[in-house]
């Protein structure tokens, strides 16, 4: 008896339409996966993983998959650019899910402020270095889909939310002085309140079990706990029990080593006294004084 196909998923994102459209013309067309491999010279086994969306779709199968379906329409081509403009990869996509349920949220970031607690300037500015050729539209469907994550921490109730950064998160400048300026200030009012706690990892501590990434511990509404890794582009959800306790340990002694809260405050506001006020176009570097003054006094 021939292994029964996977269920298609062409709900969850553009890439599983892309697929579910794949096999719903390659069905209609009478073709085995072999005999659209042969077309259009890919493998079957590469094939089957497009359909269910398990592989990232090449960039040249939409045309030839238009070619071999006659869409002159080059309805492939469209869903690829859908697809490939998604920015909530699956993995990331299933931890956001996971996110809204969670009570409890751990976090440790090295080099960025973590997505939950960015400022929209501070956003736009991260989305804009980290790709620089991402049109203003791009940068604007990005940061909406950021800032309405940070809408959970606002619900009724919300989850408690744990943060560590290392030092150098301070110290890296998205925006300029004045972005900068704005999301210090958040991360300070953030070290102690009733559902936060923000904690900062001193540089004198040295090397640590998280160094090298980021790591993110969720607490679910029904007990249960899963970890995030992530990298520069990928993220990695890991659900095993043993390897979450192996994460959760490592959370915790890098929790051992950082600031208090009140220590880890004093810190960041002491890093956003020695940012650099901005200068103004047609005013003498010393007339900024006046500026300053007339800001205080306002």
């Amino acid at each position: 008896m021939p292994a029964r196909p996977t269920e298609l998923t062409p709900d969850r994102s553009a890439r599983h339409m892309f697929g579910a459209e794949m096999r719903r013309l390659r069905e209609a067309a009478g073709m085995s996966l072999e005999s659209l491999g042969a077309i259009i010279r890919y493998s079957k086994s590469s094939l089957a993983r497009y359909e269910t969306a398990e592989s990232m779709i090449p960039p040249d199968l939409p045309a030839l998959l238009d070619a071999a379906f006659g869409t002159s329409d080059g309805w492939f081509g469209k869903l690829y650019t859908l697809a490939r403009k998604e920015f909530h990869p699956d993995q990331f996509r299933r931890m956001v899910e996971l996110e809204a349920r969670a009570s409890l949220i751990q976090q440790y970031n090295g080099l960025i402020v973590p997505g939950l607690v960015q400022t929209e300037a501070y956003a736009r500015a991260q989305f804009r270095v980290h790709n620089p050729r991402f049109t203003e539209h791009d940068i604007d469907e990005l940061v909406t889909a950021r800032l309405s994550r940070q809408a959970l921490l606002t619900q009724d109730p919300p989850p408690d939310l744990y943060v560590i950064i290392d030092q150098a998160v301070l110290l890296h400048s998205y925006g300029g002085p004045e972005v900068m300026r704005e999301q210090l200030a958040r991360l300070a009012d953030l070290t102690c309140t009733a559902t936060t706690i923000l904690q900062v990892l001193p540089f004198t501590h040295g090397g640590h079990p998280l160094a090298g990434g980021s790591l993110k511990l969720l607490t679910l509404d029904d007990g249960s706990r899963v970890a995030y890794e992530e990298s520069i582009t990928t993220g990695t959800l890991l659900e095993d029990t043993h390897v979450v306790k192996a994460h959760q340990r490592s959370y915790d002694l890098v929790r051992a080593y950082a600031l208090s809260p009140k220590d880890s405050a004093t810190l960041i506001r002491s890093t956003m006294e020695e940012l650099p006020h901005e200068h103004h176009p047609g005013l003498h570097p010393r007339g900024l004084d006046q500026v300053h003054l007339q800001r205080e006094r306002r």
